[in-house]
């Protein structure tokens, strides 16, 4: 079995901060810097500070918390997703209800924490993140699941030619997910496809979002299931 690669041997992974706490803010900033992968290259304290910060050369994660004292993160989420397409996005924040939830995963969050998560814990995250990952807190993860099946009790009755499945995909996304049901790594097929892996993983956030699953085996399931994928 080959060695994980070590720290150092991993991609540079380029970090920008929305966090008004300056408690919180400073500890995920010193996790950041103390991290021989990650550069932190932005952080910001208001929401208004967090649009500004978008101007600048994009990151490839950006955290975000939810209450700001002049708005609301999902404003930034919304933003980065529009000016960063290829920036992976994680909330982390206090509000843990559906409402906020599904507002920030629509806006174009990748991975949603609560800060029950200790700030050392948030390296391991961001390197979740960063390589195609959906870092979720356990009781968030619920909420997603239980809104799932209730989408899917609710489209019961929907019929193959109610979806129209080949649009649904754009051709590279439909590339990608072939390797991925093929078992290549987001890294592998960025070799393959001649692309930048942060770019894959932007490609992979898509097919998720636009599939409305979770993680690599929902994706193939649901992609075969709306005829997407041949059985």
């Amino acid at each position: 079995m080959n060695a994980p690669p070590a720290e150092q041997d991993l991609p540079m992974i380029h970090v920008a901060i929305v966090e008004d706490d300056p408690g919180f803010r400073g500890a995920l900033s010193r996790v950041v810097q103390g991290a021989s992968d990650m550069r932190l290259v932005g952080a910001a304290g208001t929401r208004a500070e967090g649009l500004q910060m978008l101007m600048q050369p994009p990151a490839d994660v950006l955290l975000v918390d939810l209450g700001l004292p002049d708005g609301s993160g999902i404003d930034v989420i919304r933003a980065a997703s529009r000016q960063w397409p290829a920036c992976s996005i994680m909330v982390s924040t206090n509000f843990g209800d559906e409402t906020h939830v599904m507002q920030s995963i629509e806006s174009g969050a990748a991975g949603y924490l609560l800060k029950d998560s200790s700030p050392l814990k948030m390296a391991a995250e961001i390197r979740s993140l960063a390589s195609g990952g959906s870092p979720i807190s356990p009781i968030i993860a619920r909420q997603v699941l239980a809104r799932f099946r209730r989408s899917t009790a609710a489209g019961a009755g929907t019929t193959p030619a109610d979806i129209d499945a080949p649009s649904l995909l754009s051709a590279r996304e439909k590339e990608v997910l072939d390797y991925i049901t093929r078992g290549f790594t987001a890294v592998e097929i960025a070799r393959l496809m001649e692309l930048s892996h942060f770019t894959v993983r932007t490609f992979v956030r898509r097919i998720y979002s636009k599939l409305k699953v979770t993680s690599k085996a929902e994706a193939i399931y649901e992609a075969r299931n709306q005829g997407i994928l041949a059985q």
